[in-house]
């Protein structure tokens, strides 16, 4: 576990995420991070994009429902 402080920044707050954490998320500075809620009521920092999944399932299903017409359309 890592202890790490809120502090101000700006008219915020903010939390300073140390290197190994920035490294195993594959994150870097100006890249977006995603704080989700998990069932038990706590929350996960994340590079992952829930809304992100969402259009991709969309787009599963489009490509699932249109197979043929895109298999002609790609010759």
């Amino acid at each position: 576990m890592l202890d790490m402080k809120v502090r101000k920044v700006g008219n915020s707050l903010g939390v300073v995420l140390p290197k190994e954490v920035l490294s195993r998320l594959n994150v870097q500075d100006g890249d977006k991070v995603f704080l989700t809620e998990a069932p038990d009521g706590s929350y996960r920092i994340t590079p992952y994009d829930p809304e992100f999944e969402k259009q991709l399932k969309i787009g599963k299903k489009f490509m699932a429902q249109y197979r043929n017409t895109l298999r002609a359309l790609a010759k």
